[in-house]
């Protein structure tokens, strides 16, 4: 019979373990030696405690699920319960104890883990709900719209969650997508028919532009051209393409009025420069009548000068003013003469002129006269308003006597 402190051989060949609870069959041995027996189960042992030590280590620096390493425990501990080895078997049992401790820990970690990182995805999941649900409301389209498909893919970033919470955000969240798009392919067919609008308003508009840029009726042309810029402008804009093309050809149509008439313009400007130099010649010529000394002759060279100034064309409207200014001022002079000729040589006016002085003179001795007697009987204040009433006379006369004088006396 052989043995050793864990496990023996009888002269059965039967081996045996110790245990705490006592011998255990391990198994018979037939084929040779008791010592080689006991080698063998003994190595049998070794492969048991290396088996352990490997799984302790993956339990502790891998993520080796609770579930896998469970079923390694189980496993190990059937072999350790089989007695098919010879060892410290109860050793083995206190390590696969200890094993099952650490894996019911690290799952309760993960558990309490697993439930922080589902209330971060809910509380995650639950922004990425309102943030969509603000932007279905927005106008900012472009934005928006690239704002909500970059929330997408944070969602498909983000863990499940219980199937009902999650199936509820989604739910919102693809909600308010869709609300976003259908307002913004509203936003946009709007804009279409709108555009659509403004193309067939500009259309007309170019046509009509096209239809004047021959016209030499330059006046009521260019007012009739700035009326369509005006129309051209609140029509709002066509489709980029149609936009750009009917403008062009808004433009040019305008371009080639305005060129034409800009041409005739350049010739008209350069004749009418050449009129003023010809009427500032005659306005000095009219301004040597003055002052006028023979108004017959005076007269008649004034109507030869203004005979040669109507032949004559226009001028430029800035300079207009001042040149037709000093013919007007030439013109005034012999009407004062020709008036002042007429007062002298009209006997009527001069009689009624020397009757009216008269009358005047005889109501302003008439009143010094009341002065005098209203201040001799001490009556001041009637003298006073006698003399305000005089001074209005006086004047009167003054006037009379200075209109008489102009008839010659």
């Amino acid at each position: 019979m052989s043995s050793d402190p864990w496990g023996r051989v009888d002269e059965t060949g039967t081996v045996y373990v110790r245990t705490s609870e006592g011998e255990q069959v391990v198994g018979s041995w037939q084929a040779g030696t008791p010592e080689e027996a006991l080698a063998y189960f003994e190595r049998k042992y070794e492969g048991l405690v290396v088996e352990i030590g490997l799984l302790e280590r993956r339990v502790r620096t891998t993520d080796l699920s609770a579930k896998d390493a469970q079923t390694a425990i189980d496993h190990l501990r059937t072999q350790v319960d089989e007695h098919h080895a010879v060892g410290d078997l109860d050793a083995l049992r206190v390590r696969l104890d200890k094993l099952v401790a650490t894996v019911d820990s690290r799952r309760e970690e993960r558990k309490v883990q697993k439930a922080k990182q589902a209330d971060e995805a809910r509380a995650a999941k639950d922004a990425l709900v309102t943030e969509a649900e603000q932007l279905a409301q927005s106008d900012q389209w472009r934005s928006a719209g690239e704002r909500l498909r970059a929330l997408v893919d944070i969602w498909k970033g983000l863990p499940r969650l219980d199937r009902k919470s999650d199936d509820e955000l989604w739910h919102r969240f693809s909600h308010a997508r869709s609300a976003f798009s259908k307002r913004r392919k509203a936003h946009f067919a709007a804009l279409d028919a709108q555009r659509e609008e403004a193309r067939k308003a500009k259309e007309k508009l170019v046509a009509e532009a096209e239809s004047l840029s021959k016209s030499t009726d330059w006046g009521p042309t260019a007012a009739r051209y700035r009326e369509l810029m005006d129309s051209w402008k609140a029509a709002g804009r066509a489709q980029r393409e149609a936009e750009d093309d009917l403008w062009n050809r808004f433009r040019g149509a305008q371009d080639v009025f305005f060129a034409a008439r800009g041409e005739v313009f350049a010739e008209r400007d350069a004749e009418q420069v050449e009129n003023l130099k010809l009427k500032e010649e005659l306005a000095e010529e009219a301004e040597k009548l003055v002052p006028v000394t023979d108004l017959k002759a005076a007269r008649a060279a004034f109507r030869s000068i203004n005979e040669r100034w109507e032949a004559i064309g226009h001028v430029p409207r800035d300079a207009r003013p001042k040149v037709e200014g000093r013919m007007h001022a030439v013109e005034r002079a012999i009407q004062e003469a020709e008036e002042g000729e007429w007062r002298r040589t009209n006997p009527e006016a001069r009689a009624r002129a020397a009757g009216l002085t008269g009358q005047l003179q005889a109501a302003v001795d008439k009143l010094r006269g009341e002065i005098d007697a209203a201040r001799a009987a001490g009556n001041n204040a009637k003298a006073d308003k006698l003399s305000r009433e005089l001074e209005g006379r006086q004047a009167l006369l003054d006037q009379a006597m200075k209109g008489l004088e102009e008839f010659g006396g």
